[in-house]
């Protein structure tokens, strides 16, 4: 058996040694390049565009503004923000919302500094950027913007006023959750070509066959293969198509050569489409043992400049009373515009946001009534005898040990201990429990062909980094009694990829997995009856075992792979849910002069279900942990009154490095599902979810304050330390 052993990624050869194929290493005949011209604005009028300047400049072969891209009938970017397939509760309360389109190049206004509105190409990269230097724009600044998108409620807000009326103790707080950037290895690169067969687009992305669709309904046509092989970090933001993407693959038509572009790091922080940006506010009562009798939250998601995306906010509600038994519930969601880069799911998408605020209320309870903090919780989780547990919410858990993960983690953490190794430091200790809710994509296909020389898996979905390549391939190699090695997944090109979900919100091996499972029980059906033709024996006499097809009590056999060529599929336009959980325990330390923070330790127990590859798993919630450390402690978006980017490179912008985290200790939990035949519920955002809780409670142990809003700086943590003369 494959599936369970820690087996290394069989991509990581390829990828460490120089070999990988990112979109920056494709290069076509002829082949231009092209810089965007872009505001320095976050909001105006665009009176003028003056390209006389940089027309006749040395090597450049055109520019294109959004007057071309109109002229020519195309249509703004349709990115469905509230997409059809979320759950029908969650279609009822978005099913209205105002929404603002992008265009691919602004006009008439642009909407948030970074914005592009004018492209140059050229023969060489460094000629188009010299020759958009040059092109004369003539604004018109206009005061910032703020709209109100939806505004839906959800609960009994008579109800949870009432018991808050008569709770012991009521705690109450805003959040602020900061934006942030999505600071990807690989920087967003773009290839248009345009030949006989139709529109090429080479695009590093979590999801070709989506992108090709959205591709094809604003160009107008179904010639349209979009290609993403290796991709070097998605974290979300890359499932959507950004503007520049469509730019270069109409661009290429219009030329009649390829044209390709590469974002510069400082492109990148003014122009890719980032995460988080919310304030809640909630209110949280308990009674005088400490259970929680009421939750009252309201809060208000800025979308940025185009509404892109609501998914955020839709499971920010959907996961709001995360583990806990809560009898009353009242929840108010807004969205908002504003004059910034668009805000997209981030990994985690919502219920980081909602769980900082459960664990922090938590927190603050506990101190309030005098409760130790694991007690509390203790006195609120859903107990392993409640399910399958109904939440308020509508989500159903069908298993788990929310419990359990706690007290586990409590004890790797030595929680017990923490008062005698704290000494007279500025040291604290805090934690979070969690659980998740994920959706994605319901749409997902799996091909199986046999070949002469091994298993072609084709999937939709696509990995950024994830080593889909080696955890498909062990569930392959278990159905099919092949050896490993006999397995090859090739994805991310829709010549031959016909539909797919892509990568996101913990759904690939849940989807892929399942349907690799039943494609191999389709084509092993297939196989016996070209086995038993080609053996001249009823199919019925013959037994499948390591490969190879038996007629049973003798020696005559044939392998699988000698029956090529042969192929099975199978796909799935539905929901398979699951709900992974567990519980982290940070410890950290304060230098009193200087404010800086040193994290000694970070502990967490996963319920992934059923574990594929261990290493795996572990290297992706190490991932997310590292990612939500970053928000609690360093991440930003800062902007100046008029909307101006102060954090537009890696020497303003803070993100946490390897030098300064501890060794993660992490343990992984299996209690399978049962929505799956494999039993998995998903390792890719788990490590994200209670971090910044867990961080920001440990922080204000050590400090004894109620709350450090995020990120918790040096400078802002030494100011607290002065003031309270600690």
């Amino acid at each position: 058996m494959y599936t369970g052993q820690p087996l290394a990624r069989v991509e990581d050869g390829r990828l460490l040694t120089g070999s990988g194929r990112y979109t920056d290493d494709e290069h076509y005949a002829g082949e231009a390049w092209c810089a965007f011209v872009r505001s320095p604005h976050a909001h105006a009028s665009i009176l003028s565009i003056d390209a006389s300047a940089a027309r006749p400049m040395p090597g450049v072969l055109g520019v294109l503004t959004g007057a071309d891209y109109a002229a020519d009938g195309l249509q703004p970017i349709d990115h469905v923000p509230n997409p059809l397939d979320v759950h029908d509760i969650q279609r009822r309360a978005f099913d209205s919302p105002k929404q603002w389109p992008q265009w691919p190049l602004a006009t008439g206004k642009v909407r948030h500094v970074g914005e592009p509105l004018a492209l140059v190409i050229a023969d060489s990269a460094e000629r188009a950027r010299d020759a958009a230097e040059r092109m004369e724009v003539e604004y018109q600044p206009l005061p910032l913007e703020e709209t109100v998108c939806f505004d839906y409620a959800f609960g009994d807000s008579a109800a949870a006023s009432a018991a808050l009326a008569r709770s012991v103790h009521v705690v109450r707080h805003e959040f602020a959750i900061p934006r942030v950037v999505n600071c990807q290895l690989e920087p967003r690169s773009a290839i248009g070509v345009f030949d006989a067969q139709g529109t090429t687009l080479v695009y590093g992305s979590q999801g070709a066959v989506l992108h090709k669709q959205m591709l094809a309904k604003l160009l107008g046509t179904e010639k349209v293969r979009v290609i993403a092989r290796d991709v070097g970090g998605g974290f979300g933001p890359r499932n959507y198509l950004q503007p520049e993407a469509v730019v270069v693959a109409w661009a290429a038509k219009r030329l009649g050569r390829p044209v390709r572009w590469t974002a510069s790091r400082s492109e990148a922080f003014l122009a890719d489409f980032q995460g988080r940006d919310a304030s809640v506010h909630a209110a949280l009562g308990i009674d005088a043992e400490g259970r929680i009798l009421a939750y009252e939250v309201r809060v208000r998601g800025d979308v940025g400049a185009h509404t892109v995306s609501f998914v955020p906010l839709s499971n920010f509600r959907n996961i709001l009373t995360t583990v806990y038994r809560i009898p009353a519930v009242s929840l108010r969601v807004q969205a908002v515009t504003s004059n910034t880069v668009p805000s997209v799911p981030y990994r985690g998408a919502g219920r980081p946001e909602a769980h900082h605020a459960i664990e922090r209320l938590l927190d603050m309870a506990a101190r309030r009534a005098g409760i130790d903090r694991a007690d509390i919780r203790r006195r609120n989780l859903v107990r392993t005898s409640d399910l399958p547990y109904r939440t308020p919410m509508r989500l159903v858990f069908d298993s788990g040990d929310f419990a359990g993960y706690m007290e586990r983690a409590l004890e790797m953490a030595d929680y017990a201990g923490f008062a005698s190794r704290k000494g007279g430091g500025l040291r604290g200790i805090g934690m979070a429990n969690y659980v998740e809710s994920p959706v994605g994509s319901p749409r997902e296909r799996i091909e199986l062909h046999v070949t002469s020389g091994g298993i072609e898996i084709i999937a939709g979905t696509q990995s950024a980094g994830q080593g889909h390549e080696t955890s498909f391939a062990q569930v392959a190699a278990d159905r099919l009694e092949l050896p490993i090695e006999r397995i090859r997944l090739r994805t991310g090109d829709t010549a031959f990829v016909k539909s797919g979900g892509g990568s996101h919100s913990d759904r690939s091996l849940r989807f892929a997995g399942t349907l690799i499972v039943a494609a191999a029980a389709k084509l092993i059906e297939k196989a016996k009856e070209a086995a038993a033709a080609k053996l001249e024996a009823p199919a019925a006499d013959l037994v499948y075992r390591d490969g190879e097809f038996r007629i049973a009590g003798t020696d005559r056999s044939v392998g699988l792979l000698e029956l090529a060529p042969l192929a099975a599929d199978e796909d799935i336009n539905g929901r398979i849910p699951a709900y992974p959980a567990g519980s982290a325990v940070c410890e950290l330390e304060v230098e009193r002069d200087t404010g800086a923070i040193r994290v000694l330790r970070y502990v967490s127990v996963d319920d992934v279900g059923r574990v594929v590859n261990p290493p795996i798993v572990h290297g992706q919630t190490h991932g997310g942990i590292a990612q939500g450390i970053g928000q609690a402690l360093h991440e930003k978006v800062e902007l100046d009154a008029a909307g101006q980017v102060l954090t537009g490179s890696f020497m303003d912008y803070g993100i946490r490095r390897a030098d300064n985290l501890p060794a993660l200790e992490t343990q992984l939990a299996e209690d399978p599902t049962s929505g799956n035949i494999l039993g998995v519920k998903g390792g890719g955002e788990g490590g994200v979810v209670p971090a910044t809780a867990a961080v920001i409670n440990a922080l204000c142990d050590a400090l004894g304050v109620e709350d450090v809003p995020m990120p918790a700086t040096p400078e802002r943590v030494w100011r607290i330390v002065r003031e309270r003369k600690l």
